[in-house]
């Protein structure tokens, strides 16, 4: 195993990290639908749960990223 390898125990820890934050994001998408389908879209509060939806999904990459091998051709 190499220095940047990860362990089983770090593999897990990532998974479930990475699935959590895939569950937030999802249930920020619902809640963002709920409020545009009550008719009650607060433009800030959208914002807001958007602009969490962007910082979730850039986590998402970092993670899906380290739980990738690096592939030399």
């Amino acid at each position: 195993m190499t220095e940047n390898e990860l362990s089983g125990e770090e593999r897990a820890a990532l998974e479930g990290q990475l699935e959590r934050l895939r569950e937030e994001h999802r249930d920020l998408d619902a809640a963002i639908e709920a409020l545009r389908q009550a008719g009650q879209a607060d433009q800030l509060q959208v914002q807001r749960l958007k602009k969490r939806k962007l910082v979730l999904r850039d986590r998402l990459q970092q993670l899906e990223d380290a739980l990738t091998p690096d592939i030399i051709a």
